[in-house]
């Protein structure tokens, strides 16, 4: 066990020093695909050696559950916001203040680019990352450290050198680089999910989202500018702190990224030029920037400097100016995405702005028109500033053509004609026909997911095959496809036809609640849908519901309720249905009392990799037998269900003393419980 434990160390310790060759120096020493077999091999022992997982291993970064709400932090240190400047005329009263507070002292200052991201607080107490938050209110923030964790650039350990500090709070912004945006917003477009304006929103979104595994997908990056040592007394006497230049420095050797365009100014006039330099070379950069930050380099200097109850007087942020045109408004075109959303486009006169030609600018919806009362032939004003995607600031009124009318967006989809529906309290309008040329992708690639019917090998590639070639115009028509229709297909030969009509027959049997959320009903996900099945045990009886009747059950609001009955009342959609019902899908189920059960009034947490279920999957069967799964291990747990490679949660139901369940001991239980055999198969779906 020695020589194992050995030999995982020396890789996690390999793993580090690679990732911080990559992520943060941006200069690896091994191709990826030794990186990569390296991690193989990491995860194979701990595997195999659960016991000897910890929190700061390389495999554990994306080791949090799905949470619904982010616990507040308090910060130690009040994180303060800067105060802005404009001019480079501010600049010089900025400097004049810090002089005639500290009269006949030599000021020399460090300029930083100001990434266009999001702040956070990282906490390591004993070289390992324990907590990050977001800035907040300053003085409160939320918990993202799971979400924090998934960001390579953030070591989950510090590197371990003698005299350094290893109980810190570090500072610095989460952002994504031009490229990262690019391809995020690729990916979502191609998804049918929303598309970002720009990097900072996209980025304040991903740390927000409530499943780590999500954020770990996203192009996130970090950047530390501040640094805060809890003990001064655990550090060796000859380490430098007595500068923000030398805390940089330190925080590179501690393992942590730090912009290399940190620079020490020796005057304001200094300073100025560096401003004046990168608000013009700014789009050159691999990253949005929208100022510079300018920060007394003395930390004594800036204690006796002291701060306002809102930003600190020793530090500003150089503002750039917003890079603006004006142009023609042509036409205002509506398109449609792949969840059904239509989003109103502007048509623009092409126009130079920042180095490329604008010809078109997002108007989110009709109640931004509405506001800016924006029209066709207007003459207005277009910023693309921080944004990547250019937005119109305001319209030149005197420039109006006489006889414009307000725009409206028309009450019909300018795709496939039917209704569009507006949500009360919401801007966003939808079409919401399953069977809508410019949203039938995502829909069938929806139904068909492991989330809804499971259906396998029904991948992006050959849904846009089969509705391309016409032979599918909605999910309904899976189920009447036939084996020459698949065989035919690019990379498609007779077996693999064959696997996936035995997948789609396969898909019919999978329960209620599956089928619910594989409909794509807004707002009705895997949660909601399993609320419906239980309450009414059939489609039809959901389609007959009126709106009192399903706000009045637990868990549906009136915004969920409305969206139902949305879906309901489009013919299209019940056509759809119908063709589902005659293929022998399962539309209804027995209403069971959960009561009764096995597992009736128990409380379990899943962690860790099922080799016999999926999560979902395991769920279902749990809860068929009376029992409820929750997200977090609380003293009300009653089991934790144990799979290959667990997490945090593992060691914290050990720790509260709850029953551990292994898979086998699941799989014994629920056989004689539902007097039937299970396969012995990875990953297997189990008919209820």
């Amino acid at each position: 066990m020695s020589d194992v434990k050995k030999k995982i160390e020396d890789l996690r310790k390999e793993l580090r020093f690679h990732e911080y060759r990559y992520y943060v120096l941006g200069d690896p020493v091994i191709s990826d695909y030794e990186y990569d077999r390296m991690m193989e091999e990491l995860i194979a022992l701990e595997k195999e050696n659960p016991e000897l997982i910890t929190e700061d291993s390389p495999t554990q970064r994306v080791g949090g559950e799905p949470t619904k709400e982010f616990p507040p932090v308090i910060h130690q240190i009040p994180m303060l916001s800067l105060a802005n400047t404009y001019t480079q005329e501010e600049l010089f009263e900025f400097d004049g203040r810090i002089k005639k507070l500290l009269p006949g002292e030599k000021i020399e200052y460090v300029t930083e680019l100001k990434f266009d991201g999001i702040a956070v607080s990282l906490i390591y107490r004993n070289g390992l990352f324990v907590q990050g938050a977001t800035r907040g209110d300053g003085n409160r923030g939320d918990d993202i450290t799971q979400n924090l964790r998934t960001i390579k650039s953030i070591p989950l350990k510090l590197f371990d050198k003698p005299g350094y500090p290893k109980n810190i709070e570090v500072r610095g912004e989460v952002f994504m680089s031009k490229k990262g945006f690019a391809s995020l917003n690729r990916s979502q477009e191609k998804a049918g999910d929303k598309i970002f304006a720009n990097p900072r929103n996209a980025t304040a979104g991903s740390l927000k989202l409530q499943d780590p595994s999500l954020t770990a997908k996203r192009p996130l990056e970090f950047s530390a500018y501040f640094l805060h040592v809890f003990n001064r007394e655990e550090i060796k006497a000859d380490l430098d702190l007595s500068t923000h230049r030398s805390h940089l420095n330190l925080l590179r050797e501690l393992g942590l990224p730090v912009s290399r365009y940190a620079v020490l100014r020796r005057s304001i006039n200094d300073v100025v030029d560096f401003c004046n330099m990168w608000e013009e070379k700014r789009d050159s950069l691999p990253f949005e920037i929208d100022g510079i930050v300018v920060k007394v380099n003395s930390i004594d200097q800036q204690k006796r400097i002291g701060s306002t109850a809102k930003s600190p007087r020793w530090a500003i942020a150089y503002k750039f100016k917003a890079r603006q045109a004006t142009t023609k408004l042509l036409d205002i075109h509506l398109q449609v995405g792949r969840t059904g959303v239509v989003t109103p486009v502007a048509v623009l006169e092409p126009v130079q702005l920042a180095g490329s030609t604008i010809s078109r600018a997002t108007l989110h919806n009709e109640d931004e028109i509405i506001r800016k009362d924006i029209r066709i032939g207007d003459t207005v004003l277009i910023e693309k500033g921080g944004d990547v995607i250019p937005k119109i600031v305001k319209v030149i009124s005197e420039k109006r053509p006489s006889g414009s009318k307000p725009f409206r967006i028309p009450d019909t989809c300018p795709v496939c004609h039917g209704p569009l529906v507006r949500i009360e309290g919401e801007a966003r309008v939808q079409c919401e026909n399953v069977s809508c040329p410019a949203q039938v992708h995502r829909r069938i690639e929806h139904f068909a997911s492991r989330s809804a019917m499971d259906i396998d090998g029904f991948g992006d590639a050959l849904v846009e095959q089969l509705v391309n070639k016409g032979v599918i115009r909605d999910y309904g028509d899976i189920y009447f496809l036939k084996k020459e229709d698949l065989a035919n297909l690019e990379r498609m030969g007779q077996k693999s036809a064959e696997n996936i009509l035995n997948s789609i027959e396969q898909s019919k049997k999978r329960p209620l609640s599956r089928v619910i959320f594989g409909l794509g009903i807004r707002y009705v996900g895997s949660g909601v849908a399993s609320i419906l099945a239980d309450h009414f045990g059939s489609i039809d009886k959901i389609k007959k519901a009126d709106l009192e009747e399903l706000t009045n059950i637990e868990g549906i609001g009136s915004v969920i309720a409305e969206s139902i009955k949305n879906f309901f009342n489009q013919e299209n959609n019940l056509k759809v249905i119908e063709k589902l019902r005659k293929a022998g899908v399962v539309m209804e189920q027995e209403i069971k009392d959960k009561k009764k059960g096995i597992f009736a009034g128990k409380i379990f947490v899943l962690t860790g990799a099922l080799s016999r279920f999926t999560r979902d999957g395991a769920a279902e069967l749990i809860e068929s037998e009376g029992g409820e799964v929750k997200s977090g291990v609380s003293r009300n747990t009653d089991y934790i269900l144990v799979g290959q490679n667990p997490g945090s949660k593992y060691r914290k139901a050990l720790d509260l003393g709850i029953e551990v369940m292994d898979e086998n001991t699941f799989v014994s239980i629920l056989e004689k419980a539902k007097k039937k055999k299970f396969p012995d198969t990875n990953q297997l779906e189990i008919e209820l």
